[in-house]
């Protein structure tokens, strides 16, 4: 090698890398399969006049664009919040309003004992190992200032904790009405006090970049009816400081869910919001940034076949029959899984026998549904009198069922699980006191565990491993904090502070 070629390639800047390279990396990783997006041409995009400036525009209005547009305002910043559907919210509104936080004083009033650490440890092991260790490390680290947040918000949780699949111990926090609704409404009351509104109907078409790749600002669509790409009013608004990608997953894009598992197809129900599609994603990739674990999929093991989304039989599932009850095969009556795995464990158990499966909690274990006579009137859970009775409705064996029960009750007494080892409750009783309640249970997709890459400041990761100049993400949109599984209750975690991060950061220039 020459001593001019190697000057040359001393100097190679950012800009002249994601010349040179990056619409190879493209090209590769669409050869791939993982996605179709042309390189993107730096500056193309920059407007001859801008329409509007602020300091900060946040894409999104979940849990986390919400917690970062709130940071952001907080620390000085003008911000603008983009919403493309007609309602704010996204899938955070429709959450269940699950909140894992480490070493509360929830747990510690029930003389539960967790850390930080444990919860990392259950984050790890359930995500295969492949999650990025420290970031992962930080939202368990910061779990219980991110509840302490809410709270100083105004949002109420329930008295107790929840115990969900996958964590050691009951950690989760309960919205008082049982939905993220709890969470978002609140965070949009004080955004509004700060005199910042969501700004619906807005749809983004273009992350604009400057000459040298830096972030600069959005063409966007007011008045954008979904899912018409081309309605709207085309206008361009300036982040002088920086952008915030909070929009979320792509569990509703059929096509582009199918290119990385194609067993996802149209006929598998998704439980997220229809907007829940992957333009924000694609459009970062051709901003340069780095994706991360796209292809890891998760499906719920909670959902209903017999409603369409997310439903409310779910609620049944993960608080009653999970928890306080059994789960088994219609064809054996027999249970064959630990109730309280993690999601994919669950899921593919359920997916491998072959038919929805029966969850199954008596009086004493629906104690803690606070929507059950809401999921009976929908006809997705059934009270039955006697097994006898519920074992007809199902088909199921009588006599393996009553066995089963029988050998739960018996697990329960004695205070350990003999055939899959589930964690009992404190409050856990014997299966013994009727009616019997039932509802049948069907994976759908929930969250899309891959996406582009950020660091510890909420920074966009660029094919240079570099920090893309004014870009920053949080929630669902982003890849690698909860590697293959994400354990529930997480994702609200995942969004609250690295949400609060990303604002800050953004209204600091970091």
């Amino acid at each position: 090698m020459d001593e001019k070629k190697k000057g040359s390639e001393k100097k190679l800047n950012r800009r002249d890398f994601l010349k040179t390279t990056g619409g190879i990396a493209v090209a590769g990783v669409a050869a791939g399969g993982l996605f179709a997006a042309p390189a993107k041409v730096f500056g193309a995009d920059m407007p001859k006049k801008w329409d509007e400036e602020v300091d900060v525009v946040v894409i999104g209005s979940g849990f986390a664009g919400l917690a970062a547009a709130i940071e952001a305002k907080q620390a000085g910043a003008s911000v603008a919040v983009l919403e493309k559907m007609p309602m704010y919210g996204g899938n955070s509104i429709i959450n269940g309003g699950v909140f894992a936080v480490a070493g509360s004083p929830k747990q510690e009033a029930e003389g539960i004992k967790d850390t930080p650490e444990l919860l990392l440890e259950d984050m790890m092991k359930a995500g295969l190992y492949m999650n990025h260790p420290t970031l992962a490390r930080m939202i368990a680290e910061k779990s219980r200032e991110a509840a302490e947040w809410t709270e100083s918000i105004g949002v109420e949780y329930k008295e107790r904790v929840t115990h969900l699949g996958g964590h050691s111990v009951p950690r989760s926090y309960s919205a008082s009405n049982g939905s993220g609704s709890a969470i978002v409404m609140k965070e949009v009351e004080k955004l509004k006090s700060m005199g910042v509104n969501i700004r619906t109907k807005t749809y983004v078409s273009a992350i604009i970049q400057d000459k040298d790749g830096k972030v600069v600002g959005v063409k966007i669509r007011e008045g954008y009816k979904f899912p018409d790409e081309n309605s709207g009013t085309v206008k361009y608004l300036k982040a002088r400081k920086g952008l915030v990608l909070a929009s979320g997953g792509f569990s509703r894009d059929i096509y582009f869910r199918t290119l990385q598992d194609p067993k996802l197809t149209e006929d598998v129900d998704s439980t997220n919001q229809p907007g829940a599609t992957g333009e924000l994603l694609m459009e970062a990739l051709r901003a340069g940034a780095t994706p991360v674990q796209i292809s890891w999929i998760q499906l719920g093991p909670w959902t209903s076949p017999d409603e369409k989304g997310m439903g409310i039989g779910y609620v049944f599932n993960a608080m009653g029959a999970f928890v306080y009850g059994v789960m088994v095969n219609p064809k054996t009556g027999k249970r064959f899984i630990n109730e309280l795995a993690d999601r994919k464990m669950r899921a593919d158990a359920i997916i491998r026998t072959g038919q929805p499966a029966i969850c199954i909690a008596d009086s004493e274990g629906v104690k803690r549904v606070s929507v059950l006579e809401k999921t009976i009137e929908k006809g997705v859970v059934k009270k039955f009198d006697t097994l006898e009775a519920l074992a007809k409705e199902y088909g199921i064996p009588v006599d393996a069922l009553k066995e089963t029960v029988n050998n739960y009750s018996k697990y329960v007494k004695q205070g350990n699980d003999e055939e899959f080892g589930k964690y009992m409750q404190t409050d856990s009783k014997p299966m013994e006191t009727p009616p019997f309640y039932a509802c049948r249970a069907w994976p759908k997709v929930h969250h899309t565990m891959g996406g582009i890459q950020i660091n510890e400041k909420a920074q966009v990761i660029g094919l240079d491993r570099k920090p893309i100049p004014g870009l920053y993400a949080a929630g669902e949109i982003t890849g690698g904090i909860h590697g293959a599984v994400r354990l529930g209750s997480c994702a609200v975690l995942d969004c609250l502070v690295f949400g609060r991060i990303a604002g800050q950061s953004a209204a600091a220039k970091v």
